[in-house]
């Protein structure tokens, strides 16, 4: 009995000093990354899919603008299909902005040991969803109307939202692919 306490106390103890470590090095290496020293490596992690929630909504803010010139451009045909589309764009995108925050500002050592924020990571997703019903819309709207500079500032403002729906997939897939030591007993309770 004695043997197997002493056994569980190390064991304890080991796994302690690991996760302290692992969290001392991710640490080191987030404070690289913050002071500049390593830019190229910078510029690796923003390409693997790390946005924040400005970014977010300034690339938002411009395609719901583009949008609505776009709208207001076109009175008789599909003008005001589009507005709806940018009104219900400008009205998720500080949705999307606070929710990529939240997982961008979650605490380190707490993703390191249960994983990334399931919760936020959900909700985005679904907002994902409702960008690509959106998108569809767009592009049904697209092959309605026959005034060729609408379709070209159409086609922009579609492009731009695949973009940022593909930047934001980017980073569900990132952040979920995260390592941590429990990650999988909560992903087996949140299901």
């Amino acid at each position: 009995m004695k043997k197997i306490n002493v056994l569980l106390t190390g064991v304890l103890i080991l796994t302690i000093a690991f996760c302290y470590s692992a969290a001392f090095a991710k640490a080191q290496n987030n404070k690289q990354y913050a002071t500049g020293t390593d830019n190229q490596a910078q510029n690796q992690n923003r390409n693997q899919g790390s946005i924040n929630g400005e970014q977010h909504r300034n690339t938002i803010s411009t395609f719901v603008q583009g949008l609505l010139e776009t709208a207001d451009s076109d009175q008789d045909g599909i003008g005001q299909e589009v507005q709806a589309v940018a009104t219900e764009q400008n009205e998720s995108k500080d949705k999307v902005a606070d929710i990529i925050d939240k997982i961008n500002n979650r605490n380190g050592i707490k993703t390191f040991l249960i994983g990334t924020d399931y919760k936020n990571i959900g909700e985005l997703r679904s907002e994902t969803v409702r960008n690509e019903n959106q998108i569809s819309q767009l592009k049904n709207l697209l092959d309605k109307t026959m005034n060729t500079e609408i379709k070209t500032s159409l086609q922009a403002q579609i492009q731009t939202l695949e973009q940022e729906r593909s930047r934001i997939e980017n980073f569900i897939k990132t952040n979920e692919s995260k390592f941590s030591l429990f990650g999988w007993l909560v992903r087996l309770f949140n299901k």
